[in-house]
């Protein structure tokens, strides 16, 4: 599966796939991560970066938990998130990050993705990517939408949302935070933040992009094809979600 560009996390939920009841065919992401980077040594080092994605032979260090990683009070854990929002059949849910520029200019865009739809919003964030300016960006975007998609936000650890709480109130949106080092639990965010990647590349001064080009690069993510949707688009499935929960209201009053 690696050979064919599957990632350790598709490779382990397709192994639990078709092996339900066969436990010994079922293995963690982690234990597939922890098995190549082990193992990579001298004449697999090119192989384990030909499998990976990332290309990387050696694993990231991770960075200690501790006052740094960003902790505050409030969180509310992925782990109590509502049973709804895994399964994406109630729109409304986003999953939001930080794509960083390069370290001199301090700038960032805030990415936000409908976990139903795929559709993306981005966040303008001039000057920086401090709480301040990340909750004061999302709130305008979020109260740009109708109720009934601003039902929840999950976010990483970060400290640009020191101020979850204001935006929850303002919003009316609770935030989700996600366990330390754990992208896998906003996997929509993160694949369309690779994505984000071609048209914002690492190291460089994402400060030069105002919110012109920000809606321009999103409304060409939101009019692309999507498998998963049939091929249809993000905006052709949010545009469907929001009519047909306009012609329910309709009846309902009716009724």
């Amino acid at each position: 599966m690696l050979t064919e560009r599957f990632s350790p996390e598709q490779v382990a939920g397709r192994l639990r796939l078709e092996h339900p009841e066969d436990v010994e065919m079922q293995v963690s992401h982690e234990t597939i991560y922890q098995a190549l980077y082990v193992q990579g040594r001298g004449s697999l080092r090119l192989e384990v970066a030909t499998a990976l994605r990332t290309g990387r032979a050696r694993r990231r260090p991770q960075k200690p938990d501790g006052p740094k990683a960003g902790r505050f009070q409030g969180m509310v854990m992925i782990s109590d998130r509502p049973a709804e929002i895994e399964d994406r059949a109630v729109p409304g849910h986003w999953e939001g990050d930080l794509i960083i520029g390069s370290t001199s200019t301090r700038s960032a865009i805030g990415t936000l993705v409908e976990r139903t739809s795929g559709f993306v919003k981005l966040l303008h964030l001039p000057g920086d990517h401090t709480a301040l300016t990340v909750s004061t960006a999302m709130i305008k975007a979020m109260n740009t939408l109708p109720e009934q998609l601003r039902r929840s936000v999950t976010w990483d650890q970060g400290r640009e949302m020191a101020k979850h709480q204001e935006i929850t109130m303002a919003t009316g949106m609770p935030i989700y935070f996600c366990d330390p080092h754990s992208p896998w639990q906003r996997g929509s965010n993160e694949n369309t933040n690779g994505l984000l990647r071609q048209y914002f590349p690492k190291s460089t001064d994402l400060s030069f992009h105002g919110p012109g080009i920000l809606d321009n690069v999103a409304a060409e993510l939101n009019a692309r094809p999507r498998k998963r949707h049939g091929y249809r688009t993000p905006a052709e499935v949010l545009s469907e979600i929001l009519s047909n929960q306009s012609n329910q209201a309709g009846v309902a009053t009716t009724a």
